[in-house]
């Protein structure tokens, strides 16, 4: 490939590669010279022109293939721009000449169509200077269009569009020729064509004045006629033909309409012309008789969608601000689309007609106007709602006059309510909380305009009308949640008040089941008391249901609507109703079989109808309970349920008797019952009914094979259950367009796009499916069916072989009886059910089962895959790969697999090659590489040579898709088809026509799972490697320049794996700006896939991604090519996605733009700061109203006035010079994400460089580099864009900002005011956080929010930015009327929200006084402990700093006041916290009325308060009781009229009076060590570490209360608890603030366990009750503290216990005859207990010996001869010395030798003898062995040095008869150490060490014994010639030392060892 790249062609390189790699060859090189020309210099161009021109030309006679020829054409045209243009007309007539030739054949047409394309790149690249030559070259190729084939007319009409796109106006002479000649191209029979057409006349129409005023009309008729039998890609070329011109026509270009005096169309003439379309097609006005009759009159769909999408393209054109002026006459223009009569013909027709007009509304109103024309928007559709419910009322009231067109006006009302609700609903829940101006005007008390008049609609006579309003309702409770009580309260008072109208009853229950079906949209939730409500009303409609039959069925419908509605609330409200519900549901069906024969005989129609209807409801109501509060679901309950479903089981088969005798009218209502029934049971486990599969499987087939139907209903579910990847055999691609809800309606097979809430009420309350906007439940006929397929799916895995058999078998014979269209629908539901059986087995991991189920099931697949429908052909092909997954095993596969090769090979028909190859890739896809591996060549090369039939384009595709499949799923393995699978993809890239879309988005999958296959391999720089790349990137360029949408997302998800794979090989500099290009592009798709690239490009290289994209902002006054206007400004590319995160309604999309953001935010926001802060403030500036400024405090400072000013200015004027963008300000949302941001900066800055913290250190580096941007520069804009985010109307915006102004708080609030010291430079924005604060205090303002607030309040008190008293009580106030609020209990009148929101606030409240009683304590301590300042300073000073300066203990004085109450509510939010934080099984033992703060119906909900609100409260209480020092009782009541108070506090104030004050202390104590202890037990890794702290703070303070102390002390159990848990903690918890914390508890804890000691010390009888506790507390913290540690340094608490056990053995208190034997008894269990532990053990490695050892030697020295005597004792003592002797480490040696030395010195040789005896034999022993393993280390030399002092002991000790016996041990084993001359220079320091000091010793051991040592010398003489040896050694090294210190000049005279006598 590296040889394609020169500018001229390389001739001889290419006359070397094969024939077949010669495109590719030429096609780089095209490539190539593309990117050279544009850079290279004109000189040099000029020079190599001629050549070029040359090579250039003769590819035009090469045949190239359509992108070849594309670039070739613009090659030529850039080289002629860019250098002399000599030569140009005769290259321009040479392709005339190619053009007009009459060489017709096939081979020829290439070349023909790149002359074509040249002619057109000429053009529109250099335009007038070809001008003279334009008229023929334009008659030449509309000659060449009359006879062109296809692809010919495509190029032609292409290149025509570029002529005039080049020319302008000049060609004005040409332009009716042009439109002559091509206008009938419309209706060509190619849809390329028609493409091509709409894209040429589009062109035209800029220039053309008579296309949009004389021709306007018949242009219309045009397109609608082109519009019929369109496939998509033409209806949006044509719906933007459409639209353009239409909006052209309104508002032409000013010099066109100068030049030619033309009448212009007016608004009502140009939507006269486009109703036409939707409402007539393409016949027009005149063709409505005869043609009209025979096509059953009815619009071709097409047409009405194509028409939709126009409408939204004229609006888009004419842009926002027009739409804002003309949008009442455009709101009843389109309304009045739906309610006209052609529009709704039939039912469904009338579904689809709504779905268009809810479709322009939506892409209009939805995305074209901003926040505030968007409620102006609402209230114009709140108008058009009530004038036409004026006109239903007046026909209602007016029965008697001519009710048939009274009717008809009724009927169609009901659409245009629809439509109209439902664009209201989505504005309403857009808008959010920014809707509330719409709310505000109220007309009729407190009910606003709006609310009114939807509520009004809730009476219209057509259910669909009332079901849109109470969807409605539905959006603005979620919108606005404080409306949701009111709203069912009045629903509720309607019900009750107009019980007696039917279409009341329907209504408002309709309303109130939508209402209750957004609560979970509301956090706040709802009151308890309402679901009690809903009960009473559904239980009493159920009851008066049969008192009036006027009424019976709409009572019966409501009542269980309702309660189905109350089951989505959820299991803490359905818990209360649940014994009453299965009651109700118990009682809808008969008791017995008895009754239910007995009443087949019973009822007409109407009575069945009810009956009906009713069992419907309740099991319909079942579902939601079963679907909403599954843990309620216990055995009992679903036993309990299971009654009556199996009443309705059997009473199925009775129904069809009931409808012979009845009538057909019953259908429905049968239908409803069943489709109830296997909802619910597809929920239920099924082995619970298990005992009623026959019957049910019976019901199940006959319903989806159609035996009692005879409608041709099929399923929806078919495409679902195909797998996603399929879609472009599918066309369900579709689903991934902006016009999905419209092109819904245009898919065969399905009923999809007829879905309305009118089919199913109860989707009223469901939640939506992500990505709808309205619930749109599908006609009851293929609901039903849709739901016995997934019920089939659920029940098959449970079910014997033999009934799969049956039922397979059966399906057959269906398929077989049934013919033509019948057949087709029976088996597309067949082959559903089946695709569910076999997903369901494959998810329970069963089998099919034996060879006969298997046989019948692949009999009943491949039948299929020859089928002529491809939806049948796709779905066969899944089922039999989701089978060969099922049986798994290789055998079946093999024989599957072999099937479809010999089909292959030998089928010439499409269908059979189609269905075959397809069959190969999903048996690929689900056995995977490995199952399918040795089938692999096979499969390969049959497709290979399928995807090469060009004859078949969808053989082709078929054949590609598949080839995709099966690289995608054999990973590694396809490795070594990579090359030759490329290869044919390249070519098939070059040669297949573009208008085969299909085909090159199957060729696109193929190279994408290529790249994957090959995946990091693409890094290597080998040939083959590289020529994979080069070979992917080519292909990659080519999809790219695709003009298919869905071709170039494919691209771009190739290039993204590329630069996964291999980025330094993906060149960004290309990429980028062609990924911007996209973000404005029409296509969702291709949106989607730009930003997720985007997203993975921002991961590593974002610096990189803003810079190119910016490139664009540079050429953006160019328009792109294609016509695209890229709108990067200065903001870039973060501007760009900022912009379109208000457009854009995909979730997916926005969030993959939040992601990319993110990315760019983490990687640049530090280092771009200002651009960062500026784009985030852009965006917040734009609040909806400037009315937050008011709310900005004025300042009392001149100097600060102006600032305020500039606050006024940036609050109100920023973006101003924005006006004249099109874009609308940003949206809620957007602002919040912008917030989210703010946190996130601030927190990246937070990591990076203190300075941004440091205003001082800020202006330094500032002055030196003015290009450095630090944070603390821009405090005031971040406290701005806090305060705008903090007042805003959206209450998540609000959220946000206060989260960002506790943020900033936290961040600056020590950062110091250098100009004033002494100062923090927070203080000068007091105003604005008190501004800030004041609004989410106001009564209207939810809890969520006040709970924020509160947090901020004390996050700014305790943050001690404020210095003046006063300035602190503003925001003090606040928290101070919160507490007041809380104590009259205000409002519980007026509630809202749930009970758990209160209980939000309330906690919030407590906490935040809490952390400001903490901080308060605390600077009040700090000014006791710090020195008092002398009183000169004070004299100083007194003019400045006195004044500010808070007085130490001022905080306190503010909270002193609340503390009585404060104290109170405290120690009742912990009651209620401990009581909730009991495990489940302590659930009986919790107060029934709930708790102080909390009501027992949403404990639930309360539990999650309270978990994040009890620890700041602990650590209060503690401060509290410490500092009033326990001496405060509960006073029943505090000061004025607290007559709540004791409402407040149940199970409290009753008590206090019988308590005394000691009993009360005890309770708080066991409340407060109780949760501690709780906690720390194991603090939930989810709880912050501040808990921790608190809690540990909480006890520290605590114990340091004598009360506490006390309390401690007693109780022995809770000290030894609370050590275990804090041992935990400290192994468990890693800070070490928290160990600090951890080890300062321990030791007030030990000095309480002291103290009370100490008390205890003069009673004896007193310790003994202790000192169990105490004994085991202390050998346990011994146990778990004596652990080895590296340095061998014993733990301080280890060192702790030691002492303990010290000072209680030689405790005076053993000597009491009292207690002496239980004393004796505990010190010998205690003794035993160490000796246990200290056991050598595998699983004790790390035990600590030389501790335990200790602690043994302490017991055997201070303990009594009748402890340590005892036999089994000592035993246990010596076995641990003697395991510690022979230890291998010298360290735990030497501590045994230290410590048997004082066991053998203890003067009671009672004790020490038995240890002597037992261990001195083992350490003479263990010095003998040194002799031959002398200590080359210290600490073996210690070791040795200890146990020789043990040795020499024991002489000593020994009785003079026996000591020459003792010193016949010790002296050898002395001498034995010393060393020969010879060796004693090269043995180790320590040898040497250790013969120095052996020598000394025997030195002092001769005198001390001299007639022993004699004659142990005597007895030896070669001991003694050693001894003498190492004497003489010593002297001469003596001496030898001495010379050598007297020739330095030094004092010391004499050596230091002396020797004194010889012993010999």
């Amino acid at each position: 490939m590296e040889l394609a790249h020169s500018l001229w062609l390389n001739e001889e390189a290419l006359a070397q590669i094969t024939e077949a790699k010669r495109p590719v060859f030429i096609f780089e090189w095209l490539r190539f010279l593309n990117k050279v020309l544009v850079a290279a210099n004109k000189v040099d161009v000029k020079e190599k022109q001629k050549k070029l021109v040359e090579q250039l030309t003769d590819l035009i006679s090469s045949s190239p293939g359509p992108p070849t020829r594309k670039l070739l054409a613009k090659n030529l045209a850039t080289l002629y721009s860019i250098g002399d243009t000599f030569t140009v007309f005769q290259t321009l007539d040479k392709c005339n000449e190619i053009v007009k030739s009459k060489d017709d054949t096939s081979a020829y047409l290439p070349t023909k169509l790149a002359a074509v394309a040249c002619i057109g790149a000429f053009y529109e690249k250099m335009g007038r200077m070809l001008g003279s030559s334009f008229p023929e070259t334009v008659s030449n190729l509309l000659k060449a269009l009359k006879s062109a084939e296809s692809q010919g007319r495509s190029e032609v009409l292409l290149s025509l569009q570029k002529v005039l796109n080049g020319l302008g106006g000049a060609a004005a002479s040409c332009h009716r020729d042009i439109y002559k000649n091509t206008r009938s191209g419309l209706t060509d029979r190619s849809m390329a064509v028609r493409c091509a057409v709409a894209k040429c006349l589009l062109e035209l129409q800029k220039e053309s004045v008579f296309m949009w005023t004389t021709e306007l009309e018949n242009l219309a008729t045009l397109c609608f006629k082109g519009l019929e039998g369109s496939n998509y890609a033409v209806r949006v070329a044509v719906a933007k033909l459409l639209g353009t011109v239409m909006a052209t026509s309104l508002t032409p270009k000013q010099a066109a309409v100068m030049r030619q005096n033309v009448k212009r169309a007016t608004l009502e003439e140009v939507l006269e012309l486009m109703a036409t379309g939707f409402l007539r097609g393409g016949s027009g006005f005149l063709r409505s008789g005869g043609e009209m009759l025979k096509g059953g009159g009815s619009v071709s769909r097409e047409v009405r969608v194509g028409v939709t999408q126009a409408y939204v393209v004229f609006v888009t054109t004419l842009r926002g601000q027009w739409l804002e002026r003309n949008f009442a006459i455009f709101l009843t223009h389109v309304l009045e689309l739906v309610s006209h009569p052609r529009a709704t013909q039939s039912h469904v027709d009338a579904v689809y007609s709504r779905r268009c007009v809810s479709f322009i509304l939506r892409a209009t109103v939805g995305s074209l106007l901003g926040e505030k024309a968007q409620i102006a928007a609402a209230k114009e559709i709140c108008q058009a709602i009530a004038k036409q419910m004026k006109t239903v009322e007046t026909v209602m009231n007016d029965a008697g006059n001519d009710s048939k067109s009274g009717a008809a006006d009724v009927s169609a009302s009901q659409h245009v309510m629809v439509c109209a609700l439902q664009e209201l609903g989505s504005l309403v829940q857009s808008l959010s909380a920014t809707a509330f101006p719409l709310l505000q005007e109220s007309s009729i008390g407190v009910w606003s305009g709006l609310l009114e008049t939807v509520t009004s609609v809730l009476l219209h006579p057509s259910m669909a009308a009332r079901l849109g309003a109470a969807w409605c309702l539905r959006c603005v409770a979620v919108a606005l949640p404080y409306q949701l009580t009111p709203l069912l309260d009045r629903c509720a008072e309607c019900i009750n008040n107009l019980k007696t109208s039917p279409e009341a009853v329907t209504g408002y229950s309709f309303a109130m089941a939508a209402l209750l079906g957004s609560v979970h949209q509301c956090p706040l939730g709802i009151p308890h008391s309402k679901g009690k409500m809903v009960v009473s009303i559904a239980e009493d409609l159920l009851r008066t249901a049969s008192q009036n039959s006027r009424l019976s069925l709409q009572r019966t419908q409501a009542g269980w609507l309702l309660l189905g509605a109350l089951m989505s609330l959820g299991p803490s409200v359905v818990r209360y109703h649940l014994p009453k519900m299965l009651l109700l549901w118990r009682n809808v069906f008969p008791r017995s079989l008895k009754e239910l024969e007995a009443e087949k005989a019973r009822g007409d129609s109407f009575t069945w109808q009810v009956t009906l209807e009713g069992r419907a409801g309740a099991l319909c109501a079942m579902r939601s309970f079963v679907a909403h509060c599954p843990e309620l679901l216990t055995d009992d309950v679903i036993r309990r349920i299971m009654t009556p479903i199996e009443c309705a089981m059997l009473m199925l088969s009775h129904i069809p008797s009931v409808i012979k005798a009845c009538g057909g009218q019953l259908k429905a209502s049968a239908a409803m019952v069943r489709l109830r029934l296997y909802d619910i049971l597809a929920l239920l486990p099924p082995k619970t009914y298990e005992g009623s599969y026959n019957a049910l499987l019976r019901e199940l087939v006959a319903e989806f094979t159609l035996t009692d139907n005879s409608a041709n209903t099929t399923t929806s579910l078919l495409r679902s259950l195909c797998h996603y990847d399929d879609s472009v055999l599918l066309g369900s691609w579709l689903q991934e367009t902006d016009h999905k809800s419209i092109e819904d309606q245009l898919q065969p097979n399905s009923a999809s796009g007829s879905g309305a809430l009118e089919h199913d009420p109860s989707s009223i309350y469901l939640r939506i499916p992500l990505g709808d906007a309205v619930p749109g439940p599908l006609p009851l006929g293929v609901s039903v069916i849709d739901a016995s397929v997934a019920l089939f799916g659920v029940v098959f895995p449970h079910v014997s072989f033999k009934h799969r058999l049956q039922m397979l078998d059966h399906f057959a014979e269906c398929i077989k009886q049934a013919k033509g269209v019948r057949q087709q629908a029976v088996q597309i539901n067949i082959f559903t059910a089946v695709l569910s059986a076999l997903k369901g087995l494959a998810e329970n991991k069963s089998t099919l089962g034996p060879d006969e189920v298997r046989k019948s099931a692949l009999a009943l697949v491949l039948g299929a895959l020859d089928n002529p429908n491809p939806i049948l052909r796709c779905a066969a092909g899944e089922a039999l790969g989701r089978m060969a997954q099922v049986v798994g095993e290789a055998t079946f596969i093999a024989r599957m697999a072999q099937h479809s090769f010999d089909k292959l090979k030998s089928a010439r028909d499409v269908v059979s090659r189609t269905g075959h190859s397809l069959a190969l890739g999903c048996l690929h896809r689900y056995v995977g590489g490995i199952g399918s591996g040795q089938h692999l060549k096979t499969s390969v090369s049959i497709l290979l040579a399928l995807a090469q039939d060009g004859t078949s384009l969808e053989v082709q595709t078929w054949a590609l898709h598949s080839l995709a499949l099966i690289v995608d799923s054999s990973g590694p393995m396809y490795r070594g088809y990579v090359e030759p699978t490329l290869s044919l993809v390249l070519t098939l890239l070059l040669t297949v026509p573009p208008s085969h879309t299909e085909v090159h988005q199957c060729l696109g999958r193929c190279l994408g799972a290529l790249i994957t296959t090959v995946g990091p391999e693409l890094q290597g720089n080998g040939a083959s490697t590289s020529t994979i790349r080069s070979s992917c990137l080519v292909g990659c360029a080519i999809m790219q320049d695709h003009s298919d949408s869905i071709a170039q997302a494919a691209a771009i998800s190739c290039l993204q794996q590329l630069h996964m794979f291999a980025p330094r090989h993906v060149n960004l500099s290309s990429l980028v700006p062609s990924l911007c290009v996209h973000l404005c592009s029409s296509h969702l798709l291709l949106r989607r896939a730009a930003v997720a690239c985007l997203r993975q490009l921002a991961q590593r290289e974002a610096a990189e991604v803003c810079a190119y994209a910016m490139t664009l902002a540079q050429t953006s006054g160019k328009k792109e090519s294609n016509g695209i206007d890229v709108n990067i400004t200065e903001t870039g590319l973060e501007g760009v996605l900022f912009g379109m995160l208000d457009r854009e309604t995909d979730r997916k999309l926005c969030a993959d733009i939040h992601d990319t953001l993110g990315h760019m935010l983490s990687s640049l926001a530090v280092k771009k700061l200002s651009h960062w802060l500026k784009l985030c403030k852009d965006v917040l500036a734009a609040s909806t109203d400037a009315g937050a400024t008011g709310q900005l405090e004025a300042r009392d400072e001149d100097g600060e006035k102006k600032d305020e000013m500039d606050d006024e200015v940036m609050f109100t004027g920023m973006g101003d010079d924005e006006k004249s963008k099109p874009c609308v300000a940003p949206r809620w949302a957007t602002r919040v994400f912008a917030s989210e941001c703010l946190c996130r900066i601030i927190l990246l800055c937070e990591n990076t460089d203190e300075a941004h913290f440091d205003l001082a250190k800020a202006r330094a580096v500032k002055q030196k580099n003015p290009k450095s941007d630090l944070l603390v520069l821009h405090l005031s804009d971040l406290i701005r864009m806090a305060f705008m985010a903090a007042t805003d109307h959206s209450n998540q915006l609000r959220m946000a900002g206060l989260q960002a102004l506790e943020d900033i708080i936290k961040e600056f609030a020590s950062v110091p005011e250098p100009e004033f010291p002494g100062h923090v430079i927070l203080e000068q924005y007091q105003a604005n956080v008190g501004a800030a604060l004041r609004p989410a205090f106001s009564k209207d303002t939810p809890s969520d929010i006040t709970a924020k607030a509160c947090q901020v309040c004390s996050t700014w008190i305790g943050s001690g930015v404020v210095s003046d008293l006063n300035d602190l009580r503003r925001v003090h106030n606040l928290l101070v009327s919160s507490l007041d609020k809380m104590q009259s209990g205000k409002g519980s009148l007026s509630q809202l929200y749930s009970e758990s929101a209160t209980t939000m606030e309330k906690l919030a409240v407590l906490k935040a006084w809490a952390e400001v009683y903490i901080v308060a304590m605390k600077t009040k301590k700090e000014a006791e402990t710090k020195p008092v300042k002398p009183v000169k300073n004070k004299e100083d000073n007194d003019d400045f700093g006195g004044i500010d300066e808070l007085p130490p203990d001022s905080l306190i004085t503010l909270v002193q006041p609340e503390l009585p109450i404060l104290s109170r509510l405290w120690l009742a939010a912990l009651k209620d916290y401990a009581l909730l934080t009991l495990p489940p099984e302590f659930a009986s033992q919790l107060p029934s009325e709930g708790g102080a703060f909390y009501t027992p119906e949403t404990i639930d909900s309360a539990r999650l308060h309270y978990r994040t609100s009890w620890a700041p409260v602990l650590h209060a209480v503690a401060l509290w009781l410490t500092n009033t020092g326990f001496t405060i009782a509960y006073e029943p009541a505090v000061h004025n009229g607290q007559k709540n108070q004791t409402g407040t506090f149940p199970n409290q104030t009753s008590g206090t009076s019988t308590k005394t004050l000691q009993e009360i202390n005890t309770d708080r104590l066991h409340l407060i060590f109780g949760i501690s202890i709780e906690f720390l037990c194991s603090p939930r890794p989810e709880n912050p570490l501040q808990h921790v702290t608190s809690c540990l703070k909480a006890l520290c303070t605590l114990l340091d209360s004598p009360c506490a102390i006390a309390y401690i002390g007693e109780d022995q159990l809770l000290m030894v608890e609370l050590f275990n848990v804090l041992h935990r903690l400290l192994l468990t918890c890693g800070p070490p603030s928290v160990q600090q914390q951890v080890t300062m508890v321990v030791q007030q804890t030990i000095r309480a366990a002291q103290g009370h000691l100490q008390g205890l010390v003069k009673k004896a009888h007193g310790s003994m009750t202790v000192l169990p506790t105490i004994l085991f507390l202390i050998t346990g913290v011994l146990r778990q503290t004596a652990v080895k540690s590296a340095d061998n340094h014993m733990s301080l608490p280890a060192s702790a216990a030691l002492q303990g056990i010290k000072t209680i053995i030689t405790s005076p208190l053993a000597k009491s005859d009292q207690i002496k034997k239980q004393w004796k008894d505990l010190i010998c269990s205690s003794l035993a207990s160490i000796l246990e532990y200290s056991k050598p053990d595998e699983s004790k490695l790390s035990i600590d010996e030389v501790s335990m050892l200790t602690a043994i030697a302490l017991f055997l020295l201070s303990a009594g001869n009748e402890v340590v005597g005892i036999s089994s004792l000592q035993s246990g003592c010596v076995e641990r010395f003697r395991s510690a002797l022979n230890s291998n480490n010298p360290w735990i040696q030497q501590k045994c030798y230290q410590l048997l030395l004082s066991v053998f010195q203890q003067p009671n040789r009672a004790l020490s003898t038995p240890y002597i005896h037992a261990l001195a034999p083992l350490v003479v022993e263990k010095l003998k062995a040194v002799e031959n393993q002398k200590p080359v280390n210290n600490a073996e030399l210690q070791a040795v040095r200890e146990g020789i002092k043990v040795l020499e002991t024991l002489v000593n000790l020994g009785e003079e008869q026996n000591r020459p016996q003792l010193l016949a041990l010790l002296v050898p084993t002395l001498i034995s150490y010393l060393l020969g001359e010879k060796t004693f220079s090269s043995a180790p320091r320590a040898s040497r060490t250790l013969h120095e000091l052996v020598l000394q010793d025997l030195m002092r051991i001769g005198p001390l014994y001299p007639s022993a040592f004699k004659a142990v010398m005597g007895a030896a003489p070669e001991l003694k010639s050693k001894l003498e040896a190492a004497i003489r050694a010593s002297q001469a090294s003596s001496q030898a030392k001495a010379a050598a210190q007297q020739v330095k000049p030094a004092v010391q005279a004499a050596p230091t060892i002396k020797l004194k006598t010889s012993f010999f």
